[in-house]
């Protein structure tokens, strides 16, 4: 008896209206398909060993769905589309249209992971240029997330209602153009615009990567192949800390026009820092939209032409041009009657057609959002908001408080080894040398000279400066505090009278001040910033790699569970060992772990959704992660050189907490996207 799914001819039941696959008899079928081959030599290799032909697993596959469609009580045509377009998606194949889009959305994911490590990697030395304050300094490192989470929330939203392709293209766009103004912003506040508006556009690539993917996959391909994706993640932190290793300490790789426009190392890394945003908006080019979202919006024939392209492009990659998409009606859900108003071109002006537009599309974005909390998805959503905070805060928390705890315990290092200078008298001497990591106590200076040296770390207390000159001085972290200072010139330094805390200044001259902040940029941009952030992008791959090997084979319940609480764990091993390796080795650890349970959540939050409301729940989840990175990230820090018990503690209970409560998620590895 013939197949009646061998080569790609699907017939339906009687009285099913998904749609007709082929047009003519079955054997006529068969052979137009078969015509030219020789029946042994498409004889299946697995037959000897008992294994299924994949032809017959997809017709069980499809003969249970139909069964339970027919036990079903009713079937919403938002169900039968669903059942429908797996079928479609089976015949279509994996092949070489899927591993295109793969590339250019995992580009798309690589410029968001860049966009999280940039500021962090520049800030040691765009602080030198900017002369940045601690709190400008935090300003700017919580700014790209805050604009993330605003640009997950409305891209996620606009994308259920505009179209992933589209919407992508806009953020990819938002992102380069941010990227190269930032680069030649010289001001700290256009800098702050520039990184907060590239935020909010690659904040919105997440919530569109995933939902575009996961529509052109078939369900027994999806959680594999959406943990993949997430390498690209980890690829993205990879390129950062190598460009910026390569890039930032050659001070040579930049030009300055005067003292107004400078454009460092720093800054050229910023623009190559664009590059995976520029190639994921190129491939978009010739990408098509989602089939999944034109159908959900009634548009067929668009719908149809896409999913002819990816069928035709993976069979005639596998070798069999022959193969015919035989799809000639697909179910299309009732459109609302509510969707966009659109004023005819002779009423109002375009503004005001535009301003209808733009209300309307915001309040079928937010009625959008408001439904995730309605009976049906409120629990899912509960829990997923919960699981994604919980993960965010402890990881970005923990990811902000490594690098930090290895910075102080360098700082302890090196103030263990200050030298003091107690109530030293030293008249009509030259200073031609570098003082640093000194304090100098109850000193007299009379008649001497300091002239072009460097000063890092050194402090003046109570003491007197007669008749001194001060000459082309660079200084970091240098104050003068309760000295007197009388007769003296400073010429041509960066000693601000800020530096002077609480001194006296009698006939003190400051001419010709340095502009900007004249730093030592090679000690500064200790290399281990760099070393740090690769080891713990790297780290991750093993975690990758399991995750996305077992993610169909044990559920992606058991993966986010238990990554979850191992992670949890792995926490206490801080405990154990408090040295700068140790840091590194158990962050490492720790990354390595919890990145199993990030790819579990977010494959998850793909398929709990259906497709009018997929790309607008991840991004609503997504800016709830990005909130408790801010939130996170602030927490841990302010604790760092004070405890390390409480930011451990925090960690532990919060992985403890979404792990125990991810366990009560439904399984979805083995259901179709709605």
């Amino acid at each position: 008896m013939a197949d009646p799914y061998h080569n790609n001819i699907y017939h339906q039941g009687d009285g099913d209206s998904y749609g007709t696959y082929g047009q003519g008899g079955q054997d006529d079928a068969a052979s137009d398909v078969t015509e030219g081959h020789d029946e042994e030599d498409q004889m299946y290799e697995g037959e000897y060993q008992g294994i299924p032909h994949p032809d017959e697993v997809k017709a069980a596959r499809r003969a249970a769905r139909a069964k339970a469609r027919t036990m079903a009580d009713g079937v919403s045509d938002q169900e039968e589309l669903a059942e429908q377009y797996e079928d479609i998606m089976e015949d279509c194949g994996h092949g070489k249209f899927q591993w295109t889009l793969f590339v250019v959305l995992g580009l798309a994911l690589m410029a968001d992971s860049v966009e999280c490590f940039v500021v962090a990697l520049v800030l040691p030395s765009a602080e030198k240029d900017m002369c940045l304050s601690h709190a400008e300094k935090g300003m700017l490192g919580l700014i790209v997330f805050l604009g993330m989470m605003f640009g997950a929330f409305i891209w996620g939203g606009l994308a259920d209602k505009v179209g992933r392709r589209k919407c992508l293209i806009i953020v990819l766009a938002m992102n380069c153009i941010s990227a190269f103004f930032s680069s030649f912003a010289q001001g700290y506040g256009f800098f702050l615009f520039f990184r907060l508006f590239s935020g909010i556009g690659i904040g919105g690539s997440v919530p569109i990567v995933y939902a575009y993917f996961s529509e052109f996959l078939q369900m027994d391909k999806r959680g594999e192949h959406l943990s993949w994706l997430c390498m690209f993640w980890m690829m993205g932190g990879i390129y950062a800390s190598f460009t910026a290793w390569g890039i930032i300490p050659r001070y040579g790789w930049g030009f300055s026009m005067g003292t107004e426009f400078q454009f460092h190392s720093w800054r050229v890394f910023v623009l190559v820092c664009a590059l995976p945003a520029i190639a994921a908006f190129l491939g978009l080019m010739f990408m098509p939209e989602s089939p999944r979202f034109l159908l959900e919006n009634a548009k067929h024939d668009e719908a149809w032409m896409i999913l002819k392209q990816v069928h035709d492009t993976n069979w005639r990659a596998k070798g069999e041009p022959e193969r015919v998409f035989t799809v000639t009606q697909i179910k299309t859900p009732k459109t609302q009657e509510d969707e966009f108003i659109e004023i005819q071109t002779a009423t109002g002006t375009a503004f005001q057609r535009w301003v209808v537009r733009t209300l309307t599309l915001t309040k079928l974005v937010m009625k959008n959002v408001l439904s995730l909390f309605g009976p049906d998805l409120r629990l899912a959503t509960l829990l997923m908001a919960i699981i994604w905070f919980t993960m965010a805060f402890s990881f970005y928390g923990l990811s902000v408080w490594f690098p930090d705890m290895i910075k102080h315990l360098q700082h302890e290092e090196y103030e263990s080894k200050v030298k003091v200078f107690n109530r030293e008298k030293v008249e009509q001497f030259h200073f031609n040398f570098s003082l640093e990591n000194q304090v100098h106590k109850e000193g007299e200076y009379i008649n001497d000279k300091f002239i072009n040296i460097e000063m890092k770390s050194v402090k003046f207390e109570d003491s007197l400066f007669v008749d001194c000159y001060f000459e082309d001085i660079r200084s970091t972290d240098t104050i003068f505090e309760n000295c007197t200072i009388r007769s003296t010139v400073f010429y041509d330094t960066d000693l601000y009278e800020e530096k002077f805390i609480d001194c006296t200044l009698e006939n003190v001259t400051f001419l010709h001040n340095k502009k900007g902040c004249h730093l030592d940029n090679e000690e500064e941009n200790d290399v281990l910033i760099y070393l740090v952030s690769f080891l713990g992008s790297l780290a991750v791959l093993p975690g990758n790699i399991i995750s996305a090997l077992f993610m169909d084979k044990i559920g992606r319940i058991k993966i986010i569970g238990g990554s979850m609480l191992i992670s949890a764990g792995c926490t206490f091993f801080l405990f154990l060992s408090f040295s700068q390796a140790a840091i590194i080795a158990w962050q490492c650890l720790f990354c390595g772990v919890s990145v199993a349970a990030w790819n579990g959540i977010q494959v998850i939050t793909v398929e709990l959704y259906p497709t009018s409301k997929r790309a607008t729940a991840f991004g609503v989840l997504n800016a709830i992660c990005k909130f408790a990175a801010i939130l996170g990230s602030s927490i841990f820090a302010s604790f760092v050189g004070i405890t390390k018990v409480i930011p451990i503690l925090l960690s532990f209970v919060a992985l403890v907490a979404g792990g125990v409560l991810a366990l009560k998620l439904p399984e979805t590895r083995e259901k179709v996207l709605l």
